[in-house]
């Protein structure tokens, strides 16, 4: 039986969707053994979503039932590219861009000349006679030559050597010279059905005809990321992997010409040694900005200087681009990298003023600077609207100025994550004086640059901090929180991210908090995940309080080096005051007579819904085993949490509840008893309050990653 191929795709299209994150999540780690069918909702058990393999074996399997199935479930599988292995990453270059050899590369383009040219005259007449009729062989071989000799003409882009049928062609062709380069697959296309188009208009006034097929997938990749690309363990000498490299700019270049429609790109520190100026080229200059952003104030097109044909082949290209939405950089600090996007902001995102008369002082003496005979005129700098979602946590290597043109670029940022570089004071003053910035996820931990002040002002009254609802001001003993308590007290009550109550994650770990600013704290009721590390003066009774009082559904908190009842005192001692002081108070329901119902009512459920506490590996040690239901979960690193194992979101009839009495033979409760016995030998995934934003979704502070960018959000103390 036949089904209609948008039914097919639709279905493909769940199966997709079944394994994409949920906007809510759980907090919890993604259950790694088997469950049932994803709720949607956001529930540790089962999960909101499928794991990433099964949905994509499940399209894999798709593809081999029949070609309709195939047809329907190619777009979804080539949907999301997340490169792991380097043979893999050749395999995906291989089937994205054909290869590098330039002989193969033009044999190749020929035969896909003859194949597409043969297409377009089949469908063509197919579109002229109908097609319940067989098309005349003899009317499609003359609509061929026409096509032929419609392209071979004088302003035609395509070589002659392109257009002779491959099995007319010498065997040993000749390499095309570089002038008569093979142009790219999108300009044969667009070339062939121009032809197509302007035969069939000049005889049938204007017909349509239908778009060429492009075997090549690259138009269905939306997502490109390298978090989990390794190139260790490769067996390779010292030199190979210096030389040859498996992700070079070049090969990252071919794809992302090949890739028209992709909208979030994420690096990493082990192949940013690629991101040359052509890669950021292609990838920020597409779509948009390629047609007129930037232009002078007095109506010039784009500059960017001395165009050579080759550049303006390529600033068509991009125009017919997506504009990306999402750009993952963490940790990317190579020379290769930070000289290129050097390059790139003062090209094309800092203004160039006019010339005039100044003075500029060399070798001890002074000089005039020569006046230019025709003033340059001043130019606006390019703004990418479309990109929302930008994260350059650990790029230290980019300098101040370039930092601050690069970020201040994107009018449009709705998640911004600058933790550990060397942003300062200007970046929160052109973001405070924008209009257009509408903030949701903010981290700035461990910008040693930034001031108090800077952030105060920026909290208090920029209109793109008032939207906040994740904030992130994480500092530790190397490298503190820059406010004082006056600022904090400022903050806490007139910030509107504050004063509004819409927080749900907030990181003020090394500040100076104590009794009297929590209590000038408004309450924060949809509060889930707080940080209050390396606070050694701020008594445990306080963090209780304010927990019961202000932020009951607080879910995990940090206790890293905080409070005298767990610093000062000897590590036993410490873990009777932490259970006395926090988990019995808070996580412990209060206790009753009678028989206990199957509907637990509010007045018989713990005041809060802590059940994570992350605390010091001393501290842990001391834990030894924990206490009940009470375990130690380690993370891939140097992170740890207290883990109530009997507590975790299940789906119910009215939506996903959190529950506190989860039987022993429970699957959460066996999945988090498997993560404590593996004692640190776990995933990059596990943990919980991540330290790095998430941005390629969209979840941001509260999402969850894996791989590399798992390993910074929870493995790493930093």
């Amino acid at each position: 039986m036949e089904y209609p191929p948008e039914l097919l795709s639709l279905i493909c299209a769940h199966v997709y969707e079944s394994a994409t994150p949920s906007r809510v999540s759980s907090l919890d780690p993604l259950y790694l053994l088997e469950a049932g069918v994803p709720t949607g909702s956001p529930s540790s058990y089962p999960p909101p979503n499928w794991q990433e393999h099964i949905a994509r074996n499940t399209l894999a399997s798709l593809m081999l039932v029949n070609h309709a199935w195939s047809e329907a479930a190619r777009p979804w599988l080539w949907r999301k590219i997340e490169v792991r292995l380097p043979r893999n990453w050749l395999s995906f270059l291989e089937e994205i861009s054909g290869g590098e050899d330039d002989d193969v590369t033009e044999e190749a383009t020929a035969r896909a000349v003859d194949q597409s040219i043969t297409q377009a005259a089949h469908a063509a007449l197919a579109a002229k006679t109908g097609n319940s009729m067989t098309p005349d062989a003899e009317a499609e071989r003359k609509l061929k030559e026409s096509i032929l000799q419609e392209l071979g003409g004088p302003d035609s882009s395509i070589p002659p050597e392109l257009l002779s049928p491959p099995a007319s062609r010498d065997p040993s062709p000749r390499r095309l010279r570089h002038k008569s380069k093979s142009p790219a697959r999108w300009e044969l296309l667009r070339s062939i059905s121009d032809a197509v188009q302007d035969l069939m208009g000049r005889d049938e006034n204007g017909m349509y005809v239908p778009a060429i097929y492009d075997r090549r997938p690259g138009r269905f990749v939306r997502h490109l990321d390298f978090n989990h690309f390794r190139a260790i363990g490769m067996r390779r000498l010292v030199g190979e992997c210096s030389t040859n490299r498996f992700v070079t700019g070049e090969r990252l270049e071919a794809v992302l010409k090949e890739s028209p429609n992709l909208i979030t790109f994420g690096a990493t520190e082990y192949m940013d040694g690629a991101l040359t100026l052509p890669v950021l080229k292609e990838l920020l200059l597409r779509g948009a900005p390629s047609r007129g952003r930037g232009q002078p104030l007095r109506g010039r097109g784009l500059t960017v200087g001395d165009v050579n044909e080759w550049e303006a082949e390529n600033i068509t290209r991009r125009r017919e681009c997506k504009e990306l939405e999402a750009v993952d950089l963490t940790g990317c600090v190579s020379p290769v990298f930070v000289n290129s996007l050097t390059v790139f902001v003062n090209t094309y995102m800092r203004p160039v003023t006019s010339e005039s008369d100044s003075s500029e002082e060399e070798d001890g003496h002074t000089h005039r600077r020569r006046r230019s005979h025709r003033p340059r005129l001043p130019e606006e700098p390019i703004t990418f609207s479309a990109l929302q979602r930008l994260s350059l946590r650990g790029a230290k290597s980019i300098p101040p100025q370039i930092l601050n043109s690069f970020v201040t670029g994107f009018p449009s940022l709705t998640h911004l994550d600058l933790s550990a570089t060397r942003a300062g004071p200007d970046i929160l003053d052109e973001l405070a004086s924008s209009p257009t910035v509408r903030l949701q996820s903010l981290s700035l931990a461990r910008c040693v640059r930034l001031t108090g002040s800077g952030i105060r002002n920026f909290l208090i009254s920029a209109p793109a901090a008032r939207y906040i609802q994740e904030l992130n001001l994480y500092g530790d003993g190397t490298f503190p929180n820059p406010m004082s308590a006056d600022q904090f007290h400022d903050v806490f009550t007139m910030a509107p991210c504050f004063t509004s109550g819409d927080l749900v994650y907030l990181d003020i770990s090394s500040a100076p908090v104590d009794q009297e600013l929590l209590d000038a704290m408004p309450a924060q009721a949809k509060l889930r995940s707080l940080g209050l590390s390396y606070i050694p003066g701020l008594p445990l009774k306080a963090v209780s309080e304010f927990l019961q009082n202000k932020a009951a559904q607080v879910e995990v908190l940090t206790l890293i080096g905080t409070s005298p009842e767990l610093v000062r005192v000897q590590p036993w001692q410490a873990s009777l005051l932490l259970h006395s002081q926090v988990v019995r108070p808070l996580c412990t329901p209060p206790f009753q007579f009678g028989l206990p119902s199957d509907t637990p009512s509010p007045s018989t459920q713990p005041p809060t819904r802590l059940r994570v506490i992350e605390l010091a590996t001393s501290l842990l040690s001391a834990l030894g085993g924990g206490a009940g239901h009470w375990r130690i979960v380690r993370s891939k690193g140097g992170r740890g949490w207290y883990v109530d194992t009997a507590s975790g979101w299940v789906p119910g009839p009215s939506g996903a509840s959190l529950r506190r009495d989860l039987e022993k033979d429970h699957p959460w409760r066996r999945a988090l008893g498997l993560l404590a016995d593996a004692n640190g030998n776990v995933n990059s995934g596990v943990g919980w309050h991540a330290r790095k934003m998430e941005v390629l979704h969209g979840q941001g502070l509260l999402g969850r990653e894996d791989g590399l960018y798992g390993a910074v959000s929870f493995a790493y103390q930093g």
